[in-house]
């Protein structure tokens, strides 16, 4: 495709596609026969800079589980290393941010939010540069649930 504006409706149509996927109920395991998911909304992805070797996910993660759960950990092959981040302000008021120790609770009916300036999935070591549009597989690892798959878009804007 040659076409500039052809290629950018390709490219808004596949972030479209992704942001719908992740708004989709996740179903947990094609064993489980109940209807217990999660639900991923407003999903992105970005990084400060184009050669930045970091990004940071953000999103509302909900539980309609049915029973309470614990997000333990995130993967993801296009970084080396993904961990579940907060901010936190030290005694001289100085803003530090760090591993969330022990997972991130998620009691069911409830949701967690990750969002600039608080928790958040932090991608380190990325395997090559992300750019605008681009779906990226992750994997969402809960205590009672097992893995979880979404797609969550690289949104460079936001």
């Amino acid at each position: 495709m040659k076409n500039p504006k052809a290629m950018m409706g390709v490219v808004v149509l596949f972030a479209l596609v992704a942001v719908v996927m992740a708004v989709v109920s996740v179903k947990l395991s094609p064993l489980d026969q109940s209807n217990a998911a999660f639900a991923v909304e407003e999903p992105y992805l970005r990084s400060s800079m184009s050669t930045s070797t970091t990004a940071a996910a953000f999103m509302v993660l909900r539980n309609m589980t049915g029973t309470d759960d614990r997000l333990v950990d995130v993967r993801s092959d296009l970084a080396g290393r993904v961990e579940l981040h907060t901010h936190s302000q030290d005694a001289n008021g100085v803003m530090r941010m760090g591993k969330i120790e022990g997972g991130v609770p998620l009691a069911d009916g409830a949701f967690h939010a990750f969002a600039r300036g608080g928790d958040h999935l932090m991608f380190m070591g990325l395997q090559e540069p992300i750019t605008q549009g681009q779906l990226v597989p992750v994997t969402l690892v809960f205590e009672q649930a097992g893995e979880v798959q979404i797609i969550v878009p690289v949104d460079l804007t936001r």
